[in-house]
C-alpha cells in the first residue's frame, strides 16, 4: 500500500521543476541572445526576456551566406549534418544488428572470438586510431565527400553487444518454430527478429543520431571544402572570428537552430526510445 503524503509529492514536484529549470535555462538564454542586436552583447548585457530582432537575426542567419562563418549558408550546414548523422546511424544499426545476429544464430568456428574481438574496439576511440583512419580515408580518396565524413564512423561495438544481448533473449521455441514453418535465415530475421527488435532499434536511433549530429573533431579533419561544412563546424568557425568580435547574437541563433534536429528526434522517438531502455520483455 503506498502512503499518500501531500508533503512528499510536492517535494517531489519542486525537485522536478527545479532540474528542468536548471536544464533548460541555458537553452532559454541562448534563444532570448538570439533575438538581441549584437551591440547588447558585446556590451556584456544579460537579457532574460526575447528583443525585437527575432525575425532579422534568423533572416541573417539562414540568408544565402555569412562572412562570420566563412560564407556557407546554416541551410547548407545543418543538411550536410543531417545526411552525415542518418548515415551514421542507420549504417551503425544496419552493420550492428546483422553482425549480432551472425554471432548469436550461426554457429562458425571462433564466432566468440570475433564477438570480443568486436569488443574490444571499444577501447579504441576514433580519437585513439584517428592519424591511421584519416590517412585510410585519403588513400581510398574519401576527403571532402560524405563518405570520409561518415564510413570510419560507423563501425559500433556497443550497438552489437547490445543487439546481441537482447537476441539472446528471445526464446529458442521462435527459431524452431520458424524452421518448421519452413522460413530461412532471411526470413525469420526480417519477419520475426527485426519486429521484435524495433523498440532496441528506435532507441539506439536516438543515441547514434545525436551522436553523429554533434561530431566535430572527425568533420574538421577531413573537410576542407566548405561545401561538406557540418553545422557544428560553422558554429566554431563564427566564434573564432580573426580580426574581429564574433557576433554573438548570429552564434547563438545558429546554435538554437542546430538543436532543433535532435530534439526533433527524441520528441518523435521518445515513447519507443524509453521501452527500448527500459523493456526486459517484448
Amino acid at each position: 500500500m503506498v502512503e499518500n503524503r501531500p508533503w512528499l509529492t510536492a517535494f517531489s514536484h519542486l525537485v522536478l521543476i527545479a532540474g528542468v529549470l536548471v536544464t533548460a535555462f541555458p537553452i532559454w538564454i541562448t534563444f532570448v541572445a538570439s533575438t538581441h542586436p549584437g551591440e547588447n552583447l558585446l556590451a556584456g548585457q544579460a537579457p532574460i526576456w526575447p528583443g525585437p530582432m527575432l525575425w532579422q537575426n534568423y533572416s541573417e542567419v539562414l540568408s544565402a551566406g555569412m562572412g562570420a562563418a566563412g560564407g556557407v549558408p546554416v541551410g547548407e550546414m545543418m543538411w550536410n549534418s543531417l545526411i552525415m548523422s542518418l548515415m551514421i546511424t542507420v549504417g551503425k544499426i544496419a552493420i550492428s544488428i546483422v553482425s549480432a545476429y551472425a554471432i548469436v544464430y550461426f554457429k562458425f568456428p571462433f564466432r566468440m572470438t570475433f564477438f570480443w574481438l568486436i569488443f574490444i574496439t571499444l577501447m579504441l576511440p576514433v580519437e585513439v586510431r584517428i592519424l591511421p583512419t584519416f590517412q585510410v580515408v585519403a588513400d581510398l580518396g574519401m576527403l571532402n565527400s560524405y563518405w570520409g565524413l561518415s564510413v570510419p564512423l560507423i563501425a559500433s561495438a556497443t550497438a552489437t553487444f547490445l543487439f546481441r544481448q537482447f537476441f539472446l533473449t528471445v526464446p529458442e521455441e521462435l527459431l524452431e518454430a520458424a524452421r518448421i514453418d519452413g522460413a530461412g535465415p532471411i526470413k525469420f530475421f526480417r519477419d520475426i527478429l527485426l519486429p521484435l527488435s524495433r523498440t532496441n532499434i528506435a532507441a539506439l536511433f536516438v543515441i547514434l543520431f545525436i551522436f553523429g549530429w554533434n561530431q566535430y573533431l572527425w568533420p574538421l579533419l577531413v573537410t576542407t571544402d566548405e561545401s561538406f561544412y557540418t553545422i557544428v563546424m560553422g558554429i566554431q568557425r563564427m566564434v573564432n572570428v580573426a580580426d574581429s568580435e564574433p557576433q554573438w547574437h548570429l552564434v547563438m541563433a545558429t546554435a538554437t537552430l542546430a538543436m532543433i534536429p535532435p530534439v526533433f528526434i527524441v520528441i518523435a522517438m521518445q515513447r519507443l526510445f524509453v521501452k527500448g531502455l527500459i523493456e526486459t520483455e517484448k
